[in-house]
């Protein structure tokens, strides 16, 4: 197998032409290896320092400033958008829990169809959510339970406006 004898490793942008000594010794060089007693390969820096001032001149355009800009914009919509909405959605899961549990103690306690309507009423204003009493719908007999209203929630957003519409129910039979 044939190996050549090459004391520099070669690039593709390193130049190994012959210069004038005088020439070579105004310019900065490495020693690069030698090809006999005493001689040197003179390596030039000048491809090296063009392309480092290029990716140095790449990065001071400003493009990854905007592209930093519009992702920090739209991580910022988001965090908005979720501040405005979901509170709305911890509210209606709060109410059907004290539905379903207003639908369990009225089955056991025979509350008549006000008193379930008055105490769903009160978590509903603890709550904020706009809801009118007569909006509450309610069956109570002795065998069941029947809790249901529908109401819908507006959201304004800075160029969105959107409607959140709920239903929540709830329904619990009597053991005996």
């Amino acid at each position: 197998m044939f190996h050549a004898k090459i004391s520099t490793p070669v690039r593709a942008d390193a130049s190994f032409k012959q210069v004038d000594k005088s020439a070579v010794a105004s310019q900065p060089r490495a020693r690069c290896g030698t090809n006999g007693p005493g001689e040197m390969n003179p390596v030039h820096f000048d491809p090296i320092r063009e392309r480092r001032a290029t990716a140095h001149h790449r990065t001071e355009r400003g493009e990854g400033k905007l592209k930093a800009f519009i992702i920090l914009a739209i991580i910022l919509l988001a965090i908005y958008s979720a501040v405005k909405i979901v509170p709305i959605y911890v509210s209606n899961y709060q109410l059907s829990d004290k539905m379903q549990e207003q639908a369990r103690f009225s089955v056991v306690n025979h509350y008549t169809e006000d008193q379930i309507r008055n105490n769903i009423f009160k978590v509903v204003e603890e709550l904020e959510i706009p809801v009118k009493r007569e909006a509450i719908k309610v069956v109570s007999t002795n065998a069941i339970v029947k809790i249901s209203m529908e109401y819908t929630v507006p959201v304004d957003l800075f160029f969105y406006h959107l409607d959140l519409h709920f239903s929540p129910s709830s329904e619990n039979k009597s053991l005996l």
